[in-house]
């Protein structure tokens, strides 16, 4: 069989499934089979590039990220952020939503996930904002925005997934990278969120203090250091990412159960439980990706992209317009991991021709996931969301429509001012 046909069979199917809402895993694996059959490639292949597709050391640092983020965001960290950020920008106009943002870059940090953000800050802050004269669906754009704040700060295992899915760039510096970039996005947001706070009068929060800024530094102490022994422990060379995730992961353990007393053994139980859930996801969604981008590699669809996308234009500024045109698409239907593992190998060869660092445009696929994480029919941000919030999902789109202008902003910047990405690691490296 051809390989115009055996491309139009894999990615003819992957997409009818992915319409017809089957699970991504699934959609992935299919489509590969159909086209692995069609090009009379015995099944085995399946099987080695399954296990070859996990079967890396950086990898091995997924799991102990995940298990950090769930136990540090059970352990009572929440709060304490929460009232860290208060300290430092309550006392603004719209202070709450200036909370919200801040409080999600602290703890974004520690979770590295923005699904776990919307969940634990957003159960403490709506309600706490609507309490305060706030408009629901206000709050819950402010949370769901501000979460993508944690896929850019680190420790991001999304970040070490990109890493080892664009050939094994430095996590190390994947991770400084995102700094900046995360806190143009708060920025951003917080600007935005000003104007609508005082179109709408909304409150402001108490007159700022520095001794109390100085006292929620010292309670909040132990939950940034996790960070710190992440971020420090591998730029500085100490330890390699996947030792630093283990380290955190017990350190996360002792300040959870023990300084904090968030945890019980019990809770510890049923967070490890959950991080198996998680896990078991994410694993089998970069195993069946592996078919996948095995079958793309060997019917030569990175090229065959390249050239598309170059022959429509030879404009760089265009050609990284498109990227991320096509970034976008992708997040309204298909959910981060699989773009990661998917788009990444097709789309980092045509961002290196017109002299986009591989480590920026890692940010740059982490950012346009994380709109996409917002955006429906597949947006699992904003289900989550809506359903702490209980509003419903056309009243919080609605509202989020100003702070999509305010990422889409940030995106823009990210992409066409490369010190914004790229200096940390420059300077360190």
């Amino acid at each position: 069989m051809s390989e115009s046909m055996a491309i139009l069979i894999l990615l003819g199917s992957f997409f009818i499934m992915i319409f017809l809402r089957f699970p991504i895993a699934y959609a992935v694996a299919l489509s590969s089979i159909l086209c692995l059959l069609s090009q009379g490639l015995p099944l085995t292949t399946i099987c080695q590039q399954m296990v070859k597709g996990i079967n890396s050391f950086s990898l091995m640092a997924v799991p102990f990220f995940i298990t950090m983020g769930c136990l540090m965001g059970s352990g009572g960290i929440s709060e304490k952020l929460i009232a860290l950020a208060n300290a430092c920008v309550g006392w603004m106009r719209g202070g709450m939503a200036m909370v919200n943002i801040v409080a999600s870059y602290f703890f974004g940090g520690i979770s590295g996930s923005a699904a776990a953000d919307t969940a634990s800050l957003g159960s403490l802050l709506i309600p706490m904002m609507v309490d305060q004269g706030y408009d629901g669906d206000f709050s819950t754009a402010v949370t769901i925005t501000s979460s993508c704040e944690g896929l850019l700060v680190p420790p991001s295992h999304n970040m070490v997934i990109y890493a080892t899915t664009a050939g094994g760039i430095s996590v190390g510096s994947l991770f400084l990278a995102g700094y900046i970039p995360g806190a143009v996005l708060a920025l951003s947001l917080m600007i935005g969120s000003y104007i609508i706070s005082v179109k709408r009068n909304y409150p402001k929060g108490e007159p700022f203090s520095v001794k109390n800024l100085l006292k929620q530094l010292s309670v909040s102490f132990w939950a940034l250091a996790a960070v710190l022994i992440v971020v420090v422990g591998v730029v500085c060379g100490v330890f390699t990412a996947t030792e630093s995730a283990a380290i955190a992961v017990v350190y996360s353990l002792i300040v959870s159960v023990y300084i904090y007393k968030g945890l019980d053994w019990k809770g510890v139980w049923n967070e490890l439980e959950n991080c198996i859930n998680t896990l078991s996801i994410v694993l089998i969604l970069i195993a069946t990706s592996s078919i996948f981008g095995f079958c793309l590699t060997r019917l030569h669809v990175p090229d065959m992209a390249a050239n598309a996308i170059v022959g429509l234009t030879n404009n760089p500024i265009l050609i990284a317009l498109l990227l991320n045109l096509i970034l976008l698409v992708l997040g309204c239907i298909m959910d981060m991991s699989p773009i990661i593992l998917i788009a990444t190998p097709i789309l980092l060869p045509i961002a290196q021709s017109i002299g986009i660092d591989p480590i920026q445009f890692g940010i740059m696929v982490i950012l346009n996931c994380g709109i996409g994480l917002l955006t429906p029919p597949v947006g699992a941000v904003l289900f989550i969301g809506s359903a702490v919030a209980k509003i419903p999902m056309e009243k919080v789109v609605k509202a989020t429509l100003p702070f999509y202008l305010c990422m889409i902003i940030t995106l823009l910047l990210v992409t066409f001012v490369p010190a914004i990405s790229m200096f940390i690691p420059n300077l360190l490296k």
